[in-house]
């Protein structure tokens, strides 16, 4: 079907059968943006769709020729980050990235969850670029888009090769996820942290295991990132605890509890970023939430409305993570308060970055060396 068609559900593909879609979030795979047609599958009369096999995880590899990515966004607090795959098996309904799957030709849907790639070349593409001579150091992030320790990291250990060439260069890094895996690594984090080399930030949307079953099915259990909280603090690294997001009328009322909870497992720091429905997220969302919860489907979404000047999302820097209006101010003086009664930090990780010891480094070393054997002048 033309994406032009004036039927509103010609957009979107409806999974009906609750069982082909087991431990998926999303009930709909949307058509990507760039996409010229738009399918939906269509029940012939004979419950075909009923018969349908349950949907399973494909991984691809994906030979990637650059690994870190670089971006200007004044309200983030990093200008490069890494992401050693696309898409992502945790499934979180509300994630900002499903729309990046739109890019593969693929559905910001059930295909951000299913079907996946994997950068294997990822290590080796990384030491290659902070290897170059022209490399400035910065912390890198991991995390930002999808999460390095989903599932499927398991049998790929991608993130732990990239770890291995980060703590062997002793390049600052700050990671975010969802899950409890990062805790394999701590033989790799622990040494970084004592360099002051690591941050690890670990997303709780919510303590109800129900609400976190539904919005997120693949992540680790809440009561499984916060021992993942309490294993990493005990080795020394540094943990910070993201309440998000943060979703009014369905789990905003949390924010305090998340935050004391973390606390009490060891985590220093804090931060929280309101819900955002950039481009397919919206429709995805609101599929979601019908199914889910809906009752609340009105106040949910009138109450974001007004947080975000009256429209589903305001994508203004300096406004998308917190939003506007008394809601939002009510949101963020909450989350003050809470911050300032725990003593959690809320500022960006002092990591250190003169500790590199690739390419720009040895450059720099043997410039100086030269420079005195040219001039015969002793080093001070």
């Amino acid at each position: 079907m033309h994406k032009g068609s004036n039927d509103s559900n010609n957009h979107e593909l409806n999974f009906k059968a609750p069982e082909r879609r087991r431990g998926r979030a999303s009930n709909t795979n949307v058509s990507g943006r760039f996409e010229p047609l738009a399918r939906v599958d269509v029940d012939d009369g004979w419950d075909s769709l009923i018969d349908l096999p349950p949907l399973k995880t494909e991984v691809a590899l994906e030979a990637a020729r650059h690994i870190i990515t670089r971006n200007t966004s004044p309200d983030i607090p990093f200008d490069r980050s890494i992401n050693p795959y696309r898409g992502c098996e945790h499934g979180c309904i509300y994630c900002y990235a499903r729309p990046t799957h739109a890019y593969m030709g693929l559905s910001p849907g059930l295909d951000f969850e299913t079907r996946l790639f994997a950068k294997p070349n990822a290590a080796k593409l990384l030491r290659a670029e902070l290897m170059k001579p022209g490399y400035k150091v910065k912390p890198i992030a991991i995390g930002t888009n999808t999460d390095p320790y989903q599932p499927i990291e398991k049998t790929q250990k991608i993130m732990r090769s990239i770890l291995e060439v980060l703590a062997e260069l002793h390049h600052p890094v700050m990671i975010t996820t969802k899950s409890a895996m990062v805790a394999r690594d701590i033989d790799i984090l622990a040494p970084m942290a004592k360099e002051k080399l690591v941050n690890v930030t670990l997303s709780v949307t919510t303590l109800d295991r129900r609400l976190a079953r539904a919005m997120e099915p693949r992540a680790s259990t809440p009561t499984r990132r916060l021992a993942a909280i309490e294993a990493l603090s005990a080795q020394g690294i540094p943990t910070s605890v993201n309440a998000s997001p943060m979703i009014p009328a369905l789990n905003d009322h949390e924010l305090e509890a998340i935050l004391q909870a973390a606390h009490q497992m060891g985590a220093r720091s804090a931060g929280y970023i309101l819900l955002r429905m950039p481009l397919e997220v919206r429709d995805i969302f609101k599929s979601w939430l019908v199914e889910h919860y809906p009752g609340r489907y009105r106040h949910v979404l009138s109450v974001l409305r007004s947080m975000r000047g009256g429209a589903d999302y305001d994508a203004r820097w300096g406004k998308r993570m917190e939003g506007t209006g008394p809601f939002a101010q009510v949101l963020a003086k909450r989350f003050k308060l809470v911050t300032e009664r725990l003593g959690l930090k809320t500022g960006k990780p002092g990591l250190r970055c003169d500790r590199f010891t690739g390419h720009a480094a040895s450059v720099t070393q043997l410039d100086l060396f030269s420079g005195d054997a040219k001039t015969g002048a002793n080093p001070k």
